[in-house]
């Protein structure tokens, strides 16, 4: 029997939906556009500090990534933070780092602020390592870690590893105790709740069409009504449109796919993942994946394109192949949902934030979101308030465009760079 083609994370609660729509409002001091982590988050700090704002969401609020992802609150960068201090030094790095961990506590903070039942806790995660190579790199990675940014990360010998993960092909590990984890459905709709108490405007169905700047103000046209704003701040990520055509041919964006067991028995499930780590491998076309509700939840870069149905059914063949590969004890479990959702990845393999003619913006994330974007929204925001975003540790390196600029949006190249990660991995 087929998977359903259905977001399992939306089976556990009653998503926002388009019902009794708010009307736009004329005037706001801010319009924010994207109502994922970023949008709401941003647009909850604001509110709380007496900002007149309205968000602005396509579909239905928290309905792309925000609520299609793996759950996963994780320290640290898509880039390891060796590379990421040999391209911007060591102060830049060490900022970054620290943003990475406050991500978590804003998640955790905002969990326990607004009471949000989302099964949030610091589970930790574990990175495996396909290969002796990778493990000697992870060893290497631990003394690296402590030593330049006072950051203790564990290493897991190959004959320790069953203790975390109830399979075999993996060559030892790292565990960091910092990262957490939680449903990101339940997340994202408390945090609309969070973001509406607290004044600000949440509209959905009101994707923007149209974008004019007339005497510092922005005239900002939706599908269903305008909205003149003082400020505009853009957290589309991986759904950034040619309304903001500057900041789209930056974004590149990437399908991720999951599937969903039935749910195992808990002998089975403790078996899979004693410590119900978050955990994803070293590989350039990684795998992640992690229990929930004592269903495994198996996600990866099965297929580069964005989520169409063709995607999501070649996934689902796909990650239950690499599940089986990685838990060979799931060869008979139902696999009973698969989804796909859209990643924002930027040339450099980095997230950005700043300001661009007035218009502010916070994307990039490369499948760090739940935590960074919510970290990230808010910090922006403050940042808008104070007037001071060129000193965001995010927006202090260049946000390039595309190689030769061969780039207007539409990811041509997508099938090459799969086909570049899987000869990498190859290689390696």
């Amino acid at each position: 029997m087929l998977p359903k083609k259905q977001i399992y994370w939306h089976t556990t609660i009653q998503m926002p939906d388009d019902k009794n729509l708010i009307p736009i409002p004329e005037k706001v001091d801010v319009a924010i556009i994207g109502g994922g982590y970023t949008g709401l988050s941003a647009a909850r700090t604001l509110a709380k500090r007496g900002v007149n704002v309205v968000v602005l969401e396509a579909n239905t609020i928290g309905w792309g990534a925000s609520s299609r992802n793996g759950g996963m609150t994780l320290t640290g960068l898509k880039l390891g933070m060796g590379t990421v201090m040999k391209k911007y030094g060591k102060e830049i790095a060490k900022q970054l780092f620290q943003y990475s961990l406050d991500s978590v506590d804003t998640v955790e903070q905002v969990v326990k602020e607004e009471n949000i039942d989302c099964g949030f806790k610091r589970y930790g995660h574990l990175l495996t390592a396909n290969k002796p190579k990778h493990y000697k790199n992870l060893q290497e990675e631990v003394e690296f870690m402590e030593k330049e940014f006072n950051h203790k990360v564990k290493l897991i010998s190959p004959q320790d590893l069953k203790n975390e993960i109830g399979s075999n092909i993996y060559h030892g590990g790292l565990v960091d105790e910092v990262s957490g984890g939680l449903n990101p459905a339940q997340y994202v709709a408390g945090l609309a709740n969070a973001t509406a108490k607290a004044g600000a405007k949440l509209c959905a169905k009101a994707r923007v069409t149209k974008i004019e700047r007339r005497e510092k103000r922005f005239h900002v046209q939706t599908e269903r009504g305008n909205v003149i704003a003082e400020k505009i701040l853009v957290g589309t990520s991986g759904y950034t449109s040619e309304v903001t055509k500057k900041l789209q041919q930056k974004i590149i964006p990437i399908g991720s796919f999951i599937i969903a067991t039935e749910k195992l028995s808990d002998e089975l499930a403790h078996e899979l993942s004693p410590n119900n780590r978050m955990i994803f491998d070293y590989k350039h076309y990684l795998n992640y994946f992690r229990l929930w509700d004592k269903r495994m939840i198996f996600g990866g870069r099965a297929a580069f394109f964005p989520e169409n149905k063709n995607t999501i059914s070649r996934s689902a063949e796909i990650l239950q192949k690499e599940m089986i590969q990685v838990y060979p004890q799931l060869k008979n479990s139902k696999v009973e949902y698969v989804w796909g959702g859209t990643l924002d990845f930027t040339f450099d393999m980095m997230t950005h934030v700043g300001e661009d003619n007035g218009i502010f913006y916070s994307l990039g994330y490369a499948g760090h979101g739940v935590a960074m974007a919510s970290h990230l929204g808010k910090t922006v925001a403050e940042a808008m308030l104070a007037g001071n975003i060129n000193e965001h540790p995010f927006a202090k390196f260049n946000f390039p465009n595309a190689p030769l600029n061969l780039y207007n949006g539409f990811p041509w190249f997508l099938p090459f760079a799969g086909a570049w990660h899987k000869i990498l991995d190859w290689i390696e």
